[in-house]
């Protein structure tokens, strides 16, 4: 009888396992890959087409209801250069998000559940005027900032479900109404969801911002711009708004103030920045 070699047949199998091993961890890989190209595509693109759309027909609805011309209203979300300037941007803290939500202080909101001013937060606002609301996640106000070509809808609120994921701009809970004293407080996503505030950065101390609502309209001037702070500087909302964080930044007097808050740097939630307006004298309109 002839010897046989069974380290020969064992080596093939071993050899065609490996194999095997390999082809599946490529596979693998390779699937990882296109779901991670898919979730990209999802949160960069398909997240701004549906939020800019949602908020295009709250615009128009609302200047319908108003008795405006729906040919009036622009596209909402859509940038220009920032040379086009066409008049002289998580829970409740200041701002609305980056990424693919932010976070919910100042620059972010994270859930939809009630919060203190800065804090977690979404329900509806209080001391906010110009009436004709509905709940948190209807719409009452447009703000329009010409220098970006901007038009977006404003609700109460700033969670993330319920108002910033359905591109709109959030009104901070407890904050003052539009083109009353105090400091009408609002939060927007800088990235993906319609990311209205994206370009807010650009903004200068001149540039005009305008609040529509049902009984009125109210224009506020650029006045000042906070570049970055911490996500829990609750002061950049205060009736009086002056950074906790940065002292040098705000004010010493009650007046009627517009902020805007937003995360930065972009695709990130690390930090939050503020822009200040204040009231033009006489820039208050009370619709016919």
């Amino acid at each position: 009888m002839r010897d046989r070699i069974p380290v020969v047949v064992q080596g093939r199998a071993r050899r065609g396992g490996v194999g095997r091993a390999l082809w599946v961890g490529a596979e693998v890989f390779v699937t990882c890959g296109v779901v991670l190209v898919l979730f990209v595509l999802h949160q960069m693109w398909w997240t701004n087409e549906q939020a800019r759309a949602q908020a295009v027909e709250q615009v128009r609805d609302l200047e319908r209801e108003w008795g405006r011309s729906p040919g009036e209203v622009g596209e909402v979300g859509e940038v220009g250069e920032v040379g086009e300037v066409g008049g002289g941007g998580g829970g409740a803290q200041p701002g609305g998000s980056g990424g693919s939500g932010g976070s919910a202080e100042p620059g972010g909101a994270s859930g939809d559940g009630g919060g203190g001013a800065v804090e977690s937060g979404g329900g509806s606002g209080s001391g906010a005027g110009g009436g004709g609301r509905g709940g948190s996640s209807s719409a009452y106000a447009v703000l329009r900032i010409p220098r970006l070509g901007l038009t977006v809808p404003i609700a109460d609120g700033v969670g993330k479900r319920s108002v910033l994921d359905r591109g709109f701009v959030g009104h901070y809970p407890g904050t003052a109404g539009p083109g009353r004293a105090g400091n009408f407080a609002l939060a927007g996503h800088r990235n993906t969801h319609g990311e209205p505030f994206r370009y807010v950065n650009r903004l200068r101390k001149g540039d005009v911002i305008e609040v529509r609502t049902r009984a009125g309209s109210y224009s506020y001037r650029v006045d000042l711009v906070l570049p970055q702070t911490s996500p829990r500087d609750v002061g950049v909302i205060a009736p009086v708004p002056r950074s906790l964080y940065k002292p040098s930044y705000g004010y010493d007097d009650l007046g009627s103030y517009l902020t805007l808050t937003t995360c930065t740097p972009e695709y990130t939630s690390t930090y939050r920045l503020i822009v200040w307006a204040k009231l033009v004298p006489g820039g208050g309109r009370a619709r016919a």
